[in-house]
């Protein structure tokens, strides 16, 4: 299945269009991508793994795709010239790190995208996810904010090999 999440914050999920956030500066075209840049990135991005607090969603959550508990000592790396970046890491982490446990709950469920991941290539964007939205869905730094009910539904009809598609239009 494909998701598409528009430019203009629709989400397209089996006929119905729910809202999203996407990035705070728009899209750009995925090979034009550049981290720190605030943008989404267009074209198709594979669900590899859905990350989620086991203290928000005890018996983790319904989803055919593979999932991981999140632990308070997870980070994903976002500093281009180290080693593991657009990887996860542990912290304390010696390089520039998002935490994944965060207090914002905005990483209660995370899906993480196939964006530049195979391999990754240094300073051309990382930590691309779908995750919740706050409040008022305002702009991301380049990811796929949904409403919880949402994502949990997207997660629900989700199977592996689905992908999530940015689209300008």
């Amino acid at each position: 299945m494909l998701f598409r999440a528009h430019a203009d914050g629709r989400f397209e999920l089996d006929g119905r269009v729910l809202r999203c956030a996407i990035g705070k500066a728009g899209v750009i075209a995925g090979a034009d991508k550049r981290e720190g840049d605030n943008r989404s990135p267009l074209g198709t991005w594979v669900m590899r793994e859905v990350w989620y607090r086991p203290d928000v969603y005890p018996e983790g959550p319904k989803t055919a795709l593979p999932v991981r508990a999140t632990r308070r000592e997870d980070g994903w790396c976002d500093a281009p010239g180290d080693p593991n970046y657009n990887r996860p890491i542990t912290l304390p982490y010696p390089a520039s790190a998002e935490r994944m446990w965060r207090d914002d709950h905005v990483y209660d469920l995370v899906v993480i995208l196939g964006h530049n991941d195979d391999p990754p290539v240094p300073g051309m964007g990382s930590a691309i996810f779908m995750h919740l939205a706050r409040e008022g869905y305002p702009g991301t730094e380049g990811c796929v904010a949904l409403e919880r009910a949402d994502i949990e539904a997207v997660l629900a009809a989700a199977k592996p090999g689905d992908a999530v598609e940015i689209v300008a239009e």
